[in-house]
C-alpha cells in the first residue's frame, strides 16, 4: 500500500461534528476543553516548556523551525511571556513545574482570524499551501479545511511532491506527499512527525503560493522566505511566537497540537463559519 493510503487508513472517520455549521461559542469551547485542545492541564507541563524555551534560546536547531534570528532576540523568561500572552496565563517567575494551560476563548478567536484570512483567499482565488509536521493530529484539521477552500476557489498547491532527497548519513530518502492536498514529511514508509524546514523550502523553491497555512519547520520554512503564513503551535514550541515577536508574521494558534484528529472539530467550525458560498 502507498505511504499516503496506508496513514490515511489509520486515521479515524470523520463524524457528524464536521459537518454543518456549528456557531454556538459555548459549545466549541465544550469541544475545546473535552477534546484538551484547550484547558487547565494538557499535555506540556511547565518544565517542558522551561525546557524547551531555554534550547530555542541556545540555538538549538530542533526548536528553531527552519527560522534565523531567534536565540538572543528574547531571554528565556521573555520568550515565556510571549507564550504565556498567547495561551492566556501569567507565567509564575518562581514556577518550574505544574500545568501550563490555554485560554479556549483565545482558540477561537486565532481560529476566527484564520477563518477571515481564507475567506479572503477564496475571494481572491488564492493560491495556498497547506502543511503539516503533525501528520496524525492535525491532519483532519488541515484536509477538511482544505477540501472548504478549494470548493470556493482557492487552488492547492502541491510542489515538490514525490521528489526523493537523503540527508548525509540519512539511510534512507525524504519526500513531500499530500494528503488531500496538505503536505506532509515522509521517510518513504511512513508519514513523520518533524520540526524540519528544508522540506518546505525545497517546495517553496518549486512554486511560490500567495499564503501558507501550516505548523511546526513547514510554517517557520515559509516565514523565513516571507510568504504570508497562517500557523499553529503548541506550548512548548515557542519558534513561531518569537517570530511574531519580531514582527515577521501574525496569526499564531496557540493549542495543544497533537489530540487525536478527530477532536479538532471545534477548530475547523470556527474557521470555515467564516467562509461564505
Amino acid at each position: 500500500m502507498d505511504v499516503i493510503e496506508s496513514h490515511a487508513a489509520q486515521l479515524p472517520a470523520i463524524d457528524e461534528r464536521w459537518t454543518g455549521r456549528v456557531r454556538d461559542c459555548e459549545e466549541l469551547t465544550r469541544g475545546l476543553l473535552d477534546g484538551r485542545i484547550a484547558g487547565h492541564s494538557l499535555s506540556h507541563p511547565l518544565d517542558n516548556v522551561l525546557r524547551n524555551i531555554r534550547l530555542l534560546c541556545e540555538g538549538d536547531i530542533d526548536k528553531q523551525f527552519g527560522l534565523s534570528g531567534l536565540p538572543g532576540a528574547f531571554t528565556p523568561s521573555e520568550v515565556l511571556g510571549l507564550v504565556g500572552r498567547a495561551a492566556g496565563f501569567t507565567p509564575d517567575p518562581n514556577a518550574t513545574t505544574g500545568p501550563v494551560p490555554v485560554d479556549p476563548e483565545l482558540v477561537i478567536e486565532a481560529c476566527e482570524v484564520v477563518g477571515r484570512r481564507l475567506a479572503e483567499a477564496c475571494a481572491r482565488g488564492e493560491r495556498v499551501i497547506l502543511a503539516t509536521g503533525h501528520p496524525v493530529g492535525l491532519a483532519h484539521l488541515y484536509t477538511e479545511v482544505g477540501r472548504q477552500i478549494a470548493a470556493r476557489s482557492v487552488e492547492l498547491l502541491r510542489p515538490y511532491e514525490g521528489v526523493t532527497w537523503r540527508d548525509a548519513g540519512d539511510r534512507h530518502g525524504w519526500q513531500v506527499r499530500y494528503l488531500e492536498g496538505v503536505a506532509l514529511l515522509t521517510d518513504r514508509a511512513s508519514a513523520r512527525h518533524t520540526h524540519r524546514g528544508d522540506a518546505m523550502a525545497r517546495m517553496l523553491g518549486e512554486a511560490r503560493p500567495d499564503l501558507v497555512f501550516a505548523d511546526h519547520g513547514f510554517a517557520g520554512a515559509a516565514i523565513e522566505t516571507g510568504v504570508e503564513t497562517l500557523s499553529i503551535a503548541d506550548v512548548n514550541d515557542p519558534a513561531l511566537l518569537v517570530a511574531r515577536a519580531q514582527g515577521r508574521t501574525d496569526t499564531v494558534i496557540v493549542m495543544d497540537d497533537n489530540v487525536q484528529p478527530d477532536a479538532y472539530w471545534p477548530c475547523y467550525q470556527a474557521i470555515v463559519a467564516h467562509l461564505v458560498d
